[in-house]
C-alpha cells in the first residue's frame, strides 16, 4: 500500500526521534535502557555570524577552456580557493569545463582528463566543493550566430562515459552536477542539435528524447546520492512526464529514493530578471511552475544567479521572499553585481540564510551513569535557513575525554530538518566503559570517509549557528554538557 506524504513524514519523524541503544562495546542490557540517571537541560544562544558551511551560501564562478590546439586550460589556484573559504566564507565554486576541442571528436584527450582530475585535487586541498558543469561553447558575440558549437547526442553520451570515472573518484568534493552539455554555456537553449537552430524555442519530440538521454546518462555516471540540476522546471517535467504545480512535484514518499525525480533539482541563471526569468518559467500562469519548484526543492537543490536589475522584483523584499519560497541553497556572488549591490547590507542576511542554517535550541542529557550505562540525549535543532541540507550527513554523538574520545553513530538525517522548522533528535546510547568525565559533542560530518580525517573534518563538517559551541580543531559542536561515568 502506498503511504501518503503525511504518513511517511510521520514515520521519518519517529525514526529521527527513536530511542536507540548503540553500543560502544558489547550488547546493551534492555533493563539498563529504562534505568534513568539524573538529567540536565541546557538552553543555547544563537549567533548571527556568517558561517562557512559546505554546500550552501554564495559561490564564485570559475571556468576553463580546451581549444583545438589544447590551449586555454586555466587550472584552479589553491591559494585563491582557500581565500574564498577563509576570507569570504565561500565554500563552493561553479566550475564550467568548456570542451571546445571535443565538439567534433568522440575521444577526450588523456591530458585533458588529467587536468580535470587535478582541479578536483586542488578543490579538496582548499576545502571547497564544486558545482560542476560541462559545456562546449560560448557565443563569440551577441546575438549568437549559427552554428553555435555544441555536439550531437551520441558524442555527448560518449564524453559522459569517459568522464564518469573522474566524477565518481571525486564525488566527495562535488556538490552537484548541472546538466550542461546542451547549447551555449550548457544552458540548453541555443543549440545545433537539441532544437531548431534557427528557432531554439522549437524543440521536437526527438530533441526532447535526446535531452533526456543526456540527463539520464549523467545520473548513471554519478554515485546514486549525487544530484543533477536542470535549467528550467519544464525540462524536468517533460523528461519525466510530470505535470506542473505542486501536484506534479516531488513528495516525501519518493524523496531520496534514488529515482530520477528524487535526483533532479533546479538552477535558475536568470533569477529575478523578468516576470518569467527570461523563459525559466513556461507555465500559464507562471505561478504553477513556481509552485512546482517550491514543492520540489523541499528535497532537491535550487540555486543560480541573478542577471539584471528588474525593480521591484529584484529588490531585496521580493528577492528574499522568493528565495525562501523556492528554498535557494546557493547564489552566484559575482553576477549580477547591480542586483546584489541593490540589496545593501541585506547581503549579509543572504549569506546567513542561503541553504541550511542549523542551531541548537535546547538539550536534555543524562549527567551521571555507570560504565556502559545508558546516556539519554534529546536535542532541539532549528533550521533558520531557506533550505534543508540536500546531502546526507553522518550524525555522531562524541564522548570526549582527557585521554580518549568515542563516537556513536546516530540514525538522524539532517535532510529532513526542513527550513523554518525545529526538529528533535533523541537517542539513548551506551556510555564508555572507562570511568571518567566526558564532554558531549555533536558531529555532523561529511559522509565521505576521506573527508572525516582529523585535518578535513573541521572544514567539511557542519558548524551549528550557536555562540561558543564550535571546536575548530575537531569540527565538533560542543553541547556544553559533561557526563560522569563512575562505578
Amino acid at each position: 500500500m502506498k503511504l501518503s506524504s503525511f504518513a511517511l513524514r510521520a514515520g521519518l519523524a519517529r525514526l529521527v526521534g527513536a530511542t536507540l541503544i548503540l553500543g560502544l562495546s558489547g550488547p546493551a542490557q534492555l533493563a539498563d535502557a529504562h534505568r534513568d540517571g539524573p538529567t540536565v537541560t541546557r538552553v543555547y544562544a544563537a549567533t548571527d555570524a556568517v558561517i562557512a558551511n559546505q554546500e550552501r551560501g554564495f559561490y564564485h564562478h570559475t571556468e576553463t577552456h580546451y581549444r583545438a590546439d589544447g590551449s586555454g586550460y586555466e587550472p584552479l589556484d589553491l591559494t585563491t580557493l582557500r581565500n574564498f573559504r577563509t576570507q569570504e566564507s565561500v565554500t563552493q565554486i561553479l566550475r564550467v569545463f568548456y570542451l571546445e576541442k571535443f565538439a567534433g571528436s568522440d575521444k577526450l584527450d588523456p591530458a585533458y582528463l588529467n587536468l580535470v582530475r587535478a582541479d578536483f585535487r586542488t578543490a579538496r586541498a582548499a576545502g571547497v566543493k564544486v558545482i560542476v558543469r560541462f559545456a562546449y561553447a560560448q557565443p563569440a558575440g551577441w546575438p549568437p550566430t549559427i552554428p553555435y558549437g555544441d555536439a550531437p547526442v551520441q558524442r555527448v553520451l560518449k564524453h559522459i562515459n569517459q568522464l564518469s570515472p573522474i566524477l565518481r573518484e571525486n564525488a566527495d568534493v562535488i556538490a552537484l552536477v548541472q546538466s550542461g552539455f546542451v547549447g551555449l554555456w550548457g544552458e540548453g537553449y541555443y543549440t545545433d542539435y537539441f532544437a531548431n537552430p534557427a528557432d531554439p524555442s522549437q524543440v521536437s519530440d526527438q530533441n526532447w528524447a535526446d535531452r533526456r538521454a543526456v540527463v539520464m546518462a549523467l545520473l548513471r555516471a554519478l554515485p546514486r546520492d549525487l544530484m543533477v540540476q536542470v535549467r528550467t522546471p519544464y525540462m524536468k517535467q517533460r523528461m519525466l512526464g510530470l505535470i506542473t504545480g505542486t501536484e506534479g512535484a516531488l513528495s516525501a514518499d519518493h524523496a531520496y529514493d534514488g529515482s530520477p525525480a528524487a535526483r533532479i533539482g533546479h538552477h535558475n541563471d536568470c533569477f529575478l530578471a523578468s516576470p518569467d526569468d527570461f523563459g525559466t518559467y513556461l507555465s500559464d500562469p507562471i505561478e504553477l511552475d513556481k509552485d512546482f519548484v517550491a514543492q520540489d526543492t523541499n528535497y532537491v537543490p535550487e540555486g543560480g544567479e541573478t542577471c539584471g536589475v528588474n525593480s521591484p522584483r529584484s529588490d531585496w523584499d521580493s528577492a528574499s521572499a522568493e528565495m525562501a519560497r523556492l528554498h535557494f541553497s546557493f547564489l552566484n556572488t559575482d553576477y549580477h553585481p547591480d542586483v546584489l549591490g541593490s540589496w545593501g547590507t541585506n547581503i549579509t542576511v543572504a549569506k546567513q540564510k542561503l541553504g541550511y542554517r542549523l542551531a541548537l535550541v535546547r538539550g536534555t542529557f543524562t549527567s551521571k551513569t555507570r560504565p556502559g550505562g545508558a546516556v539519554q540525549v534529546s536535542l532541539d535543532i532549528r533550521n533558520d535557513g531557506w533550505a534543508a541540507p540536500y546531502h546526507r550527513r553522518q550524525v555522531q554523538l562524541i564522548f570526549q575525554g582527557d585521554k580518549h574520545s568515542y563516537r556513536v553513530n546516530l540514525p538522524a538525517d539532517p535532510r529532513l530538518w526542513a527550513a523554518g522548522t525545529t526538529s528533535t533528535l533523541k537517542a539513548t546510547v551506551r556510555a564508555p566503559i572507562a570511568p571518567g568525565r566526558y564532554r558531549l559533542l555533536l558531529n555532523l560530518a561529511d559522509p565521505s570517509p576521506r573527508l572525516q580525517s582529523s585535518t578535513t573534518n573541521p572544514i567539511y563538517a557542519v558548524q551549528l549557528a550557536n555562540a561558543g559551541t564550535w571546536q575548530a580543531t575537531t569540527g565538533y559542536n560542543d553541547l556544553g554538557q559533561d557526563v560522569t561515568v563512575s562505578r
